[in-house]
């Protein structure tokens, strides 16, 4: 039986569930529930701490799951990462005061504050920067203010918590995260989340393209696909009308509306919008 680790809450955790429901599997019902059993699917989910998952699967405890490559990273743990899963992203940068600091070689012999502090010395070593790095747990915001630190490195959604407290980022980001799948680095791990991978690709492929069905004049059908030359490429089948072909092909859902005008400009019609909904590849 698959063991996989699904963030027990926090920021990560409706999307992973959500993600893993529309892929078929059985999630929790309860936010108190540890431990759910897949038998259907020959899978056992363990609910852990986001910041833990990495730990465990790196172990060999569990054999994949959920976290953030932020997370992944500052663990240390042997797990890789497998596939990006589309939320959760975030970027992680450095901030002081105004003026203070403006280049990460000056954080040379300064204290950083940090949440993280395995991705900072990693990035801090990389640039070949040496500084004196705190670890907290939380409120980074305000260990400048506090005294703590003279620089922070922090998770940097809207900077709004930032400005506040009188901060501003420098210098380019330590790192883009988002929700990653990871999974041990062992023999046969790869093939024994296949199919998890299998199934999380053909979710964010549901929510990424739509499929589109219309008729078009054959002696245009050429042009008409090369405007949806699909995932792979269109199906193309003949009517009743030997004059017209049915064309099948998935799209993406950003500019889907566009598509369908520049479809009928051309001479197409009967043209159907369906969500993949569930999408097995």
């Amino acid at each position: 039986m698959l063991r996989i680790a699904v963030p027990n809450k926090g920021s990560l955790s409706e999307s992973t569930v959500e993600m893993l429901r529309e892929a078929g599997y059985r999630t929790r019902r309860d936010a108190k529930e540890l431990v759910v059993a897949d038998p259907d699917n020959d899978v056992e989910f363990f609910y852990l701490r986001p910041r833990d998952i990495a730990v465990y699967v790196g172990s060999g405890t569990v054999d994949a799951g959920v976290t953030g490559r932020d997370l992944l990273l500052d663990s240390g743990s042997s797990a890789v990462e497998v596939m990006a899963l589309g939320f959760g992203a975030s970027t992680f940068r450095y901030a002081a005061r105004p003026g203070k600091v403006t280049t990460v070689d000056q954080i040379d012999a300064q204290r950083v504050a940090t949440s993280y502090p395995g991705l900072v010395r990693a990035d801090l070593e990389r640039r070949g920067v040496r500084a004196d790095v705190v670890r907290l747990d939380g409120a980074v915001e305000t260990a400048i203010t506090l005294g703590v630190a003279d620089v922070i490195a922090d998770v940097v959604e809207t900077g709004t918590t930032l400005r506040q407290q009188g901060l501003e980022v420098f210098g380019e980001p330590i790192l883009r995260s988002e929700a990653v799948l990871i999974r041990g680095d062992r023999p046969g791990e790869q093939a024994a989340t296949a199919v998890l991978q299998r199934r999380l690709t053909g979710v964010i492929t549901a929510r990424t393209y739509v499929m589109l069905d219309y008729d078009c004049p054959k002696e245009l059908v050429a042009q008409a696909t090369e405007l949806t030359p699909g995932l792979e490429s269109p199906t193309v089948s003949p009517l009743q009308d030997d004059a017209w072909v049915a064309v099948r092909a998935m799209v993406p859902r950003v500019g889907r509306n566009r598509l369908m005008d520049e479809l009928y400009d051309l001479g197409a019609r009967a043209i159907l919008v369906t969500d993949i909904a569930a999408c097995r590849l």
